[in-house]
């Protein structure tokens, strides 16, 4: 039988932080890399509809070049009040050259009328896991949580500090990394990812 623990497995991401992330929450067993290894490849543009067609479309156009298990992240934050927007496109909420600092300025914008329950939201994340150019399986886990009026802490990343899980009355980025993923959205479906890969 396969030693999984000592496979190198891609993620495919060049965002540093989600590398962190995915690294920590799997423990130092794992070989992670990300599309820095894989310098020529070009950019997926993310024309899907939903979290899942992200994820497989980012897994399939890494999968080929890379020998080995390809992981790919497709999250994401829904606001009730917002009809489930920035949705697919958090990542690019105030404009597809906008920064995060920007992506969070609008939606506190957005909420600013809005209150208690109304701000309501989730955090949603869909992993596609693929080899030799096919997607083998899907992944997703979600956590429930409210919006803040303000940010609040310096831990974390994305909308991190305008999100209170739900039983919590403080924000992600006031988690330390190891609270953070005992309850993330992407810790609960690398849970299972993991978990699967085991059984192989």
């Amino acid at each position: 039988m396969t030693d999984v623990s000592k496979q190198r497995l891609l993620l495919a991401t060049r965002n540093a932080h989600k590398t962190r992330e995915v690294r920590e929450i799997l423990g130092g067993g794992w070989i992670v890399e990300d599309l820095s290894v894989l310098p020529g490849l070009a950019e997926v543009e993310e024309t899907g509809e939903t979290f899942e067609d992200n994820a497989k479309l980012k897994a399939l156009a890494a999968s080929p070049h890379y020998e080995g298990w390809v992981l790919a992240d497709d999250s994401g934050l829904e606001v009730d009040a917002l009809g489930g927007a920035p949705g697919v496109r958090s990542a690019r909420f105030a404009g597809d050259n906008a920064d995060m600092a920007a992506n969070r300025a609008l939606l506190l914008e957005k909420l600013r009328e809005v209150r208690g329950q109304e701000r309501r939201g989730r955090f949603r994340c869909v992993l596609a896991l693929a080899k030799d150019g096919e997607v083998v399986r899907t992944f997703s886990g979600s956590v429930e949580g409210f919006i803040t009026p303000a940010e609040r802490g310096s831990g974390g990343f994305g909308y991190d500090s305008l999100f209170i899980p739900e039983g919590s009355c403080r924000t992600f980025a006031e988690f330390t990394s190891q609270q953070k993923h005992s309850c993330s959205h992407r810790g609960r479906a690398l849970a299972q990812a993991a978990a699967f890969l085991r059984q192989l």
